[in-house]
């Protein structure tokens, strides 16, 4: 075959992933199925309704059946094509005529021909389109299954930030109801004639400004709620839970495995090297226009001009030929054709060099976040609780006589803000959670029977869940 063979680009891997799991071992966390990351039964449920139901995997799925036919329509061109073609005919020609014979009267006409064509691959140009057609169909299927690693990641991701503002909706009214009994305290003071209006005044603006934030965290779930329902291919509608935030469990490892395994695994990756290999194809094809075709060409029927003649040995026809056709000159056009192809392959090959990059980016970035996530979660929860002893004691030096109004409605104020800091840090470890699983490709080995369904012997491992931690300081269940 004319044209380049196919090798794949040299991708440069490193030995070892950035960040603190980055080390060499060949366990990785994408060989777990998806269903073992999370041991929440409401997530798995609303994950296999989404790979049943939504439409965007639909789309992906029909666009794998085209680019499989487009592939069985190039395989055709190996075989001969047979053709048939018929004509019956009956009528009168008045010009024609002779005293010697009644052709000027009516007459019928018939001819019936089966014909095949076929062309000799001297040159590859046909393995050439098979190989680009294939490359297409395995591109359009690791993008589907792309399409199906997302969809996951994306419902997971979707369902924490639920359970995350669901979380900050519970520290909002908390908070209101501490600032509720702020303002009492103030107004019985008031009465007492141990206040003043401007101690109220504030109590009662703090508890406005926080009492606002309740119906904006119950817009944003009711958005969250409808963008999980459309993901699952359903009408926007309430999303129904039963476990909370903390209470769902962190996989306490997560390997990475092999970066040279990554580039086997991702689907994003494996899509752009099948286009690299479609491109390189498409040099061979762009090569083989220099040479000329070599085919055959046959047929066989009958040609009878009175119907009454067609079973005669006299009106079978027959040819068996072959046509060779090549080019000349094109005005530069072949030429074109092929740098345009050469073009093409350079562009696929930095594509995919950057696929891959951005995949080993993204699987640093997971784990470096991890491990950040995990130390800003602990700072936090003492801020947290420093934050707490301290509206403690204010209110306690206040109702005294020790302290102002001031020291009491100073610690509520940076009690609040830390408590949803804290509460967004604690989204954060999950989410990262599931973006590694999406950066190295989880669920490569799973069969697309396994994808929609998990398995019954998983489900009852998964019934007893591990003791779960206590949640951190000011994040109660």
């Amino acid at each position: 075959m004319v044209g380049p063979n196919y090798r794949r680009p040299n991708v440069t891997t490193p030995v070892t992933f950035r960040g603190p799991s980055g080390a060499a071992q060949q366990a990785s966390f994408a060989d777990l199925p998806w269903w073992e990351i999370f041991k929440d039964e409401t997530l798995k449920d609303l994950v296999k309704t989404a790979l049943a139901n939504n439409y965007d995997l639909g789309a992906a799925v029909a666009r794998v059946e085209q680019a499989r036919q487009v592939a069985a329509e190039a395989r055709s061109q190996y075989f001969p094509a047979l053709d048939y073609s018929q004509s019956i005919t009956y009528g009168h020609n008045q010009f024609v005529s002779s005293p010697s014979s009644n052709v000027g009267a009516a007459q019928g006409f018939l001819l019936g021909l089966v014909s095949a064509t076929w062309e000799a691959d001297i040159w590859g140009n046909i393995r050439r389109l098979n190989e680009g057609a294939r490359a297409q169909y395995f591109a359009t299927e690791e993008a589907r299954r792309g399409v199906m690693l997302t969809l996951v990641s994306d419902v997971s991701q979707a369902y924490f930030e639920l359970l995350g503002l669901r979380l900050q909706l519970e520290i909002a009214r908390e908070t209101t109801q501490s600032y509720t009994a702020t303002l009492k305290l103030f107004t019985e003071r008031l009465q007492g004639g141990l206040g003043n209006v401007l101690q109220t005044s504030r109590a009662t603006a703090d508890l406005a400004t926080a009492a606002a934030n309740i119906p904006e965290l119950e817009r944003q779930i009711a958005l969250k709620e409808n963008q999980i329902s459309v993901l699952a291919g359903k009408n926007p509608n309430a999303i129904e839970t039963r476990v909370k935030l903390l209470e769902e469990i962190i996989p306490p490892d997560v390997p990475a495995g092999l970066p040279s395994a990554l580039l086997e695994r991702r689907p994003d990756v494996l899509s752009a090297e099948q286009t690299v290999r479609y491109a390189n194809a498409q040099i061979g094809v762009a090569k083989s226009a220099y040479f000329p075709t070599i085919g055959l060409t046959t047929f066989f029927g009958k040609v009878s001009g009175p119907l009454s003649d067609v079973v005669s040995a006299d009106t079978t026809a027959w040819s068996l030929g072959a046509h060779t056709a090549g080019p000349i000159f094109h005005g530069g056009a072949l030429k074109a054709q092929k740098r345009q192809a050469v073009a093409f392959w350079e562009q696929a090959k930095a594509q995919y060099l950057q696929t891959a990059l951005n995949a080993f980016r993204d699987v640093s970035d997971a784990l470096i976040s991890r491990e950040k996530y995990d130390a800003i979660r602990a700072e936090q929860a003492r801020a947290v609780q420093a934050y707490q002893d301290s509206v403690g004691f204010a209110l306690k030096r206040y109702a005294e006589g020790f302290s102002s109004y001031y020291e009491v409605l100073e610690a509520q104020q940076q009690l609040f803000p830390a408590q949803l800091s804290l509460a967004q840090t604690e989204v954060n470890r999950r989410l990262v959670i599931v973006q590694l699983y999406k950066a190295l490709g989880g669920g490569w080995n799973l069969t697309d029977a396994q994808w929609t369904a998990a398995s019954t012997q998983t489900g009852a491992q998964n019934s007893s869940p591990p003791a779960k931690p206590p949640p951190p300081a000011g994040l109660k269940h």
